[in-house]
This record gives C-alpha cells, sequence and structure tokens, in this order.
C-alpha cells in the first residue's frame, strides 16, 4: 500500500489511497435544518410536449430535431415528451406524494412569446402556466420557476441568438412580461439555467442546440451577453417588481468539480474550474467582479499566438463589471459529477486550436471505480460535491446556496438502489460541507420524472419516478428512490440504512 494520509474534517473521514479519495461515511441518523427546503426540477421542452399546440411557436429544439430527426441517440424528440402541458394535475400529485416543499420549473419562452417580443402574448400557454402554479399554491407547493432552460426561439437564433447583443433586451423584455404575469404567485425566480452548456456546448460544440461548434469565439461572445442579460434581469425584478412583490431572483450555475491528483497539477486544477465555472461565478459573486483572471490572461495570450488582433475573450468594460457583480440572492448549483486534470506535454495539439478546450489546456480522467450502475452518464465521486461546496464557501465569502439540480442516471427500472446510493452519499456529503458552515439552504432533485435528455433522448432516466413511454398518457410511476425521498423530506432526516416499503405510494396529511 502507498502512503495513506488522514485528512480529518468536522463531519467525515477521507481516506486518501493510492492517490483516490474514499469518503468514510458516517452512518448514524443526521438531521437537516428545520428551515431547510427539498424540490424536485424539470424543464419545459423537457418533459412538457405540446410543441406546436393553442399557439406555441417554434424553439431551437424543435428546430433540430425536426431538421435532423436523429440528431439524438435514439432519434426521438420532445414533440410528446411527458406531456405535461395535459398532465400537470398528474405533476402536482407526485409532487403531493413525495411532500415536495417547492417545485422548480421552467417556462418556454415561445410558448409565452409566439413572436419572440411581446407585442404578442400567448394567453393559452398562460393559462397553462397558471394552472400548474395555481394547482401546486393549493397544496402548499411552492413554485420555483425558471426563465430560460435552454428552448429559444428559432426566430432569435436566426437572429444571431446568444452571440448578437440585442439579445440582452429581447430577454430583459421578455423577463418583465413573465414578472408581470406570474410574480404575484412565483416568489423564487431563476433567470438561466446553465450558461455553460448553453455557450460551450451550444455554441462553442455541437452537443447541444443550436449546434453552432463555432469554436473559441461564438462561446465567448455568448458568455458575455448572457451575463449581461441575466443582470439586466435581475435589476428589472430587483427595481420594478421586489418591492411589490418580495421575491428572490438568482441564476443556476453547472459547477462540477475538477480535482488534481497530485500536487504538481494543483494550478491546471484550479484553472480548469476558473475556466468551467468560475468564468459565470465570479463576475457575479466575487468581489472585484469581471472574468477570473486566469481565463483573461490565458486566452489572451493565445488569441495573439494565434494571430488574432484582440482577445476572442470580450472584455466587459467597468460600468458592465458593477452592473453583473452581486445579481444573485442565492448561488444556484447544478452539481453531477467530479473529474481529475492534469497538464503536461502531451495536451499540446491534443485538442482543436482554436476552442475553449485548448484555452483551459488539461486533460481529464476518471476512475473506473467511480461509476455506479450500467449507465456512464454520471459518475460517483461524493467528496467532489464537498470540496465544490467548500470552495464557493471560501471564494465568495459563504453565499446562500440552493442545490438547483443533483441527480443520478440509469437506463430505467423501478428498482433504483445505485440512485438512491448517489442520493444518500451526496446529501451526506452536502451535510459535511454545511457542517463546516457553508450555507446550503435547499436541495432540488433531477428529476421529478423522466424526460428528454437532450442529445440523448430517452436513454437515460433520471426521474424519482419512471415515465411510460409506450403508453398514449405517459403513465408516472413511483421508483424505490421516490419513496425514499419522500421519507428524507417527512422525516427531515438523512438515513443510509432505510429501507421504504414500496407498495404503495400514498399522499401524506397536509399535502
Amino acid at each position: 500500500m502507498a502512503d495513506v494520509q488522514f485528512l480529518l474534517l468536522v463531519s467525515a473521514t477521507i481516506f486518501i489511497v493510492d492517490g483516490k479519495i474514499i469518503n468514510h461515511v458516517r452512518h448514524e441518523v443526521r438531521k437537516f435544518p428545520d428551515d431547510f427546503l427539498f424540490g424536485t426540477a424539470t424543464a419545459s421542452y423537457q418533459v412538457e410536449g405540446a410543441w406546436n399546440e393553442d399557439g406555441k411557436s417554434e424553439s431551437i429544439w424543435d428546430h433540430i430535431t425536426h431538421e435532423n430527426p436523429c440528431v439524438t441517440k435514439d432519434c426521438l424528440n420532445g414533440d410528446i415528451a411527458d406531456d405535461s402541458y395535459h398532465q400537470y394535475k398528474r405533476d402536482v400529485e407526485m409532487m403531493r406524494e413525495l411532500g415536495l416543499d417547492y417545485y422548480r420549473f421552467s417556462l418556454s419562452w415561445p410558448r409565452i412569446l409566439p413572436t419572440s417580443f411581446p407585442d404578442k402574448i400567448n394567453e393559452a400557454g398562460v393559462q397553462y402556466y397558471n394552472n400548474l402554479i395555481d394547482e401546486m399554491l393549493k397544496y402548499n407547493i411552492k413554485p420555483m420557476v425558471t426563465l430560460y432552460h435552454w428552448d429559444l426561439p428559432q426566430k432569435l437564433q436566426e437572429m444571431g441568438g446568444w452571440t448578437n447583443p440585442n439579445i440582452i433586451d429581447w430577454y430583459s423584455d421578455y423577463a418583465r412580461v413573465v414578472f408581470e404575469l406570474f410574480g404575484d404567485r412565483v416568489k423564487d425566480w431563476i433567470t438561466i439555467n446553465e450558461p455553460h452548456p448553453v455557450c460551450n456546448f451550444g455554441y462553442g460544440d455541437k452537443t447541444m442546440a443550436p449546434l453552432l461548434n463555432i469554436k473559441g469565439v461564438a462561446d465567448y461572445m455568448c458568455a458575455k451577453n448572457l451575463l449581461l442579460a441575466h443582470a439586466k434581469a435581475y435589476h428589472i425584478y430587483d427595481k420594478e417588481f421586489r418591492p411589490t412583490q418580495g421575491g428572490k431572483i438568482f441564476i443556476a450555475l453547472s459547477a462540477q468539480w475538477y480535482d488534481a491528483e497530485h500536487e504538481e497539477f494543483s494550478v491546471a486544477a484550479q484553472e480548469a474550474n476558473d475556466f468551467l465555472w468560475a468564468i459565470y461565478s465570479h463576475p457575479i459573486f466575487s468581489k472585484t467582479g469581471d472574468f477570473p483572471k486566469s481565463v483573461k490572461e490565458t486566452v489572451a495570450a493565445k488569441s495573439a499566438q494565434q494571430g488574432f488582433p484582440r482577445s476572442r475573450l470580450p472584455e466587459f468594460t467597468q460600468e458592465e463589471i458593477d452592473y453583473i457583480r452581486g445579481t444573485s440572492d442565492y448561488f444556484g448549483l447544478n452539481h453531477y459529477f467530479t473529474k481529475y486534470v492534469y497538464r503536461n506535454e502531451s495536451v499540446v495539439n491534443y485538442y482543436e486550436s482554436p476552442s475553449f478546450e485548448d484555452d483551459y489546456g488539461v486533460i481529464m480522467y476518471t476512475y473506473d471505480d467511480w461509476k455506479i450502475g450500467e449507465s456512464d452518464f454520471t459518475k460517483f465521486v461524493p467528496w467532489g460535491f464537498y470540496k465544490l461546496l467548500t470552495k464557493i464557501r471560501q471564494d465568495y465569502d459563504n453565499p446562500p446556496v440552493i442545490i438547483t439540480e443533483n441527480g443520478f442516471a440509469t437506463l430505467g427500472g423501478l428498482n433504483d438502489d445505485d440512485r438512491i446510493t448517489y442520493y444518500k452519499h451526496y446529501m451526506n456529503a452536502m451535510l459535511d460541507a454545511m457542517e463546516d458552515g457553508s450555507d446550503v439552504q435547499g436541495y432540488t432533485a433531477w428529476s421529478l420524472m423522466d424526460n428528454f435528455e437532450w442529445l440523448q433522448g430517452y436513454t437515460q432516466r433520471f426521474g424519482l419516478y419512471e415515465v411510460d413511454y409506450e403508453s398514449p398518457e405517459r403513465t408516472r410511476t413511483p421508483r424505490k428512490s421516490a419513496f425514499v425521498y419522500k421519507q428524507i423530506l417527512r422525516t427531515r432526516e438523512l438515513d443510509m440504512h432505510y429501507e421504504p416499503d414500496t407498495n404503495v405510494m400514498t399522499i401524506d396529511e397536509g399535502h
């Protein structure tokens, strides 16, 4: 056996063996704070269906899946998805079965504004969201509403989408409309879900709509405009609506953890985190604002070497830096996995140049034993979640955090013990961080039910409820994990040894 070091934490022992970090899990029942909140999440294109019903116009996901049906792994699309547009009462019934404090869902921009602009408001689309919100509130389930979860109107994409600076106004006009329509009942708003996939996968690659794949240029243009659009929506809410509506507004950032297995790669790991998530968090949550220094310096240097007359990363003015800084009431955190990184001579010419990947300049790897279950889509590395939460606390003066997504993919089936293992251990790591002082105030399981998983189609299943896509009504059936999550919510406790009775899912009194 190689050297064994012991890193003593307040709540757990982590063993470092042969370079691998293994959590020593506490097995006593652990309590959540009395005011801690639990929810689940979905997104409009992934569950609603009704893609062209009642006046809804085309989104970028409608467009790419119709133009090339086999752009997705199973050649399927979200035309019907989970049919939540028609099945919203069953969706709320599932929320009641679980005993949720809140439900996070997103609005479809082209369903509400079919021209993309406020000149025409689609009353049928508005009524659908009114029905959903009112049905939830009837049972004391708080709506947590995301304004933008990736389904941009196709018309706006044809005008440049997130690379066109006019989108700052287009998006903020849309935001003002929905604040006016729903803000009397919605008190938790998320401006934009996961900027990194929006910009890097959709504009700098071809793994998300709109599949532009303009590497190292479009992705950075998108990043600047998206941050300014988020900030403008925040200021509109803060000045025009918060005084009377009294809600909160924040952004949901995807942040995975990138670590160095060996000390010599610690700078590479720090820069990987700077590029892959702090590029969006640093402008908002740091004391200085702006993009991280390492990102600015690296992209500027590489751009000069490549013959560009200026950095491919657009600069913020000081006025823009000040405008963006502080524009989030919570740190909304979507987290799924951890990777190790290294940087040596092998990274030279490893990636296409110019590109975002070439700019951050690291190679990533994982261990085989980080995989549990059949799916390769998510990895089991709970210690990375702890380290990420610790980093956010230390770097940003301990902002209030809501885990806006955390979940595990399977290939289907009701007996999902691997998902249960994932949830329990990630919540355990979160509680460790909270005992150390991290101000985590809520946890959102992704997802309430199986749904359209973007270019993976329906091949990856994240739901607490299994959806039968062969049935016309898209029947939803609780998995074993749903019963475990229900028990956590019911007791406000994490019991690593709890085994549920999965015979009947009932609605507890008060829900």
